[in-house]
């Protein structure tokens, strides 16, 4: 492919390694609902979500439910944390908001990493940074109230999309907070009184984002300080 995708992990490469990866890059748009992997699936690819394109991890619980543990964007990659060889996905990974994500066969990652120790460098510093995502959402899980932990979702969200209309629903709410549909729509109504947010069929209504960073955790701070401080400079040798 010629030029560069909107994916900062991509542009975080140098000239040299990313004319490597160049040839094996594969853009593909999805839309939201796309499932990439479900759980048992053997991973055989990464994927690079581009521009607004989001991908949530969803682990299967008790009663058949399933909580989102990690979302990733255009900082990111899907497939990293495979290794250079498939195995099988932990969890079902879904396309969260539709867009273009790029594909890179693991098989094709493997041979260009063999040829550039700078590659092998930034993809090991992003692996840590994912690592240390979920270390994040655990700690966020047993610390942070419900309203904190949805004010964080939707800022992330709003984040990737660059719009203060977010598709989500109530019910995907839920599932990114582990809580019962019921119990999401209640945060949102109480978000709506304070005339934080708005609702629309299928979509969230950001109305006063200071108010909704008021109410939210400081974990997607901490997350963008570390990706920064780990990654910054790792391309360059």
């Amino acid at each position: 492919m010629t030029g560069r995708p909107q994916n900062d992990l991509l542009q975080q490469l140098n000239a040299a390694d990313f004319e490597l990866l160049a040839p094996h890059l594969q853009p593909v748009d999805l839309a939201a609902g796309h499932i990439l992997h479900h759980a048992g699936d053997e991973v055989t690819a990464v994927h690079f979500p581009c521009g607004p394109a989001l991908v949530s991890f969803a682990v299967p619980v008790e009663d058949d439910r399933e909580v989102e543990s990690l979302l990733v964007g255009r900082e990111g990659a899907v497939g990293i944390a495979a290794g250079r060889r498939p195995s099988p996905a932990y969890s079902r990974i879904v396309v969260k908001l539709g867009g273009t994500l790029v594909r890179l066969p693991l098989r094709a990652l493997e041979q260009t990493q063999q040829r550039s120790p700078t590659l092998q460098e930034v993809l090991s510093r992003y692996a840590d940074c994912q690592f240390a995502q979920l270390l994040q959402t655990a700690a966020c899980n047993a610390a942070h109230s419900i309203e904190q932990r949805a004010a964080k979702w939707i800022l992330s969200a709003h984040e990737h999309l660059g719009e203060v209309e977010i598709p989500l629903t109530h019910e995907q709410l839920a599932g990114m907070l582990g809580v019962s549909r019921s119990y999401a729509s209640r945060v949102i109504q109480m978000f709506k009184a304070r005339r934080i947010l708005a609702t629309r069929r299928g979509a969230i209504l950001i109305l006063d984002t200071p108010a909704l960073e008021a109410r939210s955790c400081s974990c997607n701070d901490s997350i963008r300080k570390h990706f920064g401080e780990a990654l910054g400079g790792a391309a360059d040798g």
